[in-house]
């Protein structure tokens, strides 16, 4: 269950449940199958499977750590599909009718080609999992598209009712101290590891370079620097607890945990029970993403403590 990517979010004015209240309130906006007219669906879903017994909420008592986790579930029509059928149809009214179909007309027939096979089209589900840090008031949700993100936040606050939450943000940043860290190697953080790929964003319309797999202390990555490009993305890795790729928004992506936290995992004594196996597995991942994102926080100068004005993840149902 170790995440593999992290959207970190800061909460405001929080009202926290117990785990009773929590668990109850997941329940009420658990995933169901979707109908034949529904296209896509979110709800919750037991972080564990079937092998967890339907349990929606995962705590750590004592370290106030909760792990849920949302079910996305689409429905696959592609747009492909739709217009041929659609052309086919207005096709056949125009050489029917002998006159030309309106557009009016066309957006008619698409909704009722769309309703028409929604039905028959397959179905792909996500899990997405989320970590709360209730001591710290932080959200972590494993995905890599941000905007998934901003789903299941919203799902959250329409099962508790409200939730005031923005992006973490930085005093310094990253884009910033990515450069900074590339550029000049006495500015890094002790125990920070410079990693081997990096994308870099020109100030002009010059696009950006990606590249892997490259020596990101040559002479050639220094003279890229030089010409003004920063670090909107770099590989990184904090001494033996935790790898991930930085990107300019915060965002911490192919997370990798370290050997030794591996390794504590695959000893722990769970008696092959993939219940046991799950939770064990929480509380070593959990501790380590609080201690490290508090690590990287410190490296970019501090959290920004001002509070955006509005912004999506804010509004309050």
């Amino acid at each position: 269950m170790w995440f593999k990517n992290l959207h970190l979010y800061r909460l405001h004015e929080v009202q926290l449940l117990s785990p009773e209240q929590m668990a109850m309130a997941l329940t009420d906006h658990a995933a169901k199958p979707l109908g034949t007219a529904d296209a896509r669906r979110l709800g919750w879903t037991a972080p564990a499977g079937r092998l967890g017994g339907g349990q929606l909420l995962h705590t750590v008592q004592n370290d106030g750590h909760r792990l849920i986790s949302a079910l996305r579930q689409e429905r696959m029509l592609p747009a492909s599909v739709i217009k041929e059928e659609v052309d086919e149809q207005v096709a056949d009214i125009e050489a029917r009718e002998g006159r030309k179909v309106t557009r009016k007309e066309k957006m008619a027939l698409k909704e009722q080609v769309t309703e028409a096979l929604l039905p028959r089209a397959f179905t792909r589900s996500q899990k997405i999992d989320l970590w709360w840090d209730t001591e710290r008031n932080l959200i972590g949700v494993n995905t890599p598209s941000r905007s998934r993100a901003e789903d299941v936040l919203d799902l959250l606050r329409e099962t508790l009712g409200s939730l005031k939450a923005t992006p973490l943000s930085s005093q310094t940043l990253p884009i910033r101290a990515m450069t900074t860290w590339l550029g000049d190697p006495a500015t890094r953080p002790a125990d920070l590891q410079i990693g081997d790929s990096v994308v870099l964003k020109a100030k002009g319309d010059d696009g950006v370079l990606r590249g892997r797999q490259v020596d990101l202390d040559s002479d050639e990555m220094q003279q890229l620097l030089e010409s003004g490009r920063q670090a909107s993305q770099m590989a990184m890795a904090i001494e033996g607890q935790l790898s991930f790729v930085l990107h300019d928004d915060l965002a911490l992506k192919s997370l990798r945990f370290g050997d030794a936290l591996i390794e504590e995992a695959d000893h722990a004594d769970d008696g092959d029970d993939a219940l046991a196996r799950l939770e064990t597995d929480f509380v070593l991942m959990a501790g380590s993403l609080r201690d490290n994102v508090a690590r990287l926080i410190e490296w970019l100068d501090g959290e920004n403590q001002q509070e955006p004005a509005s912004t999506k993840s804010e509004a309050q149902s």
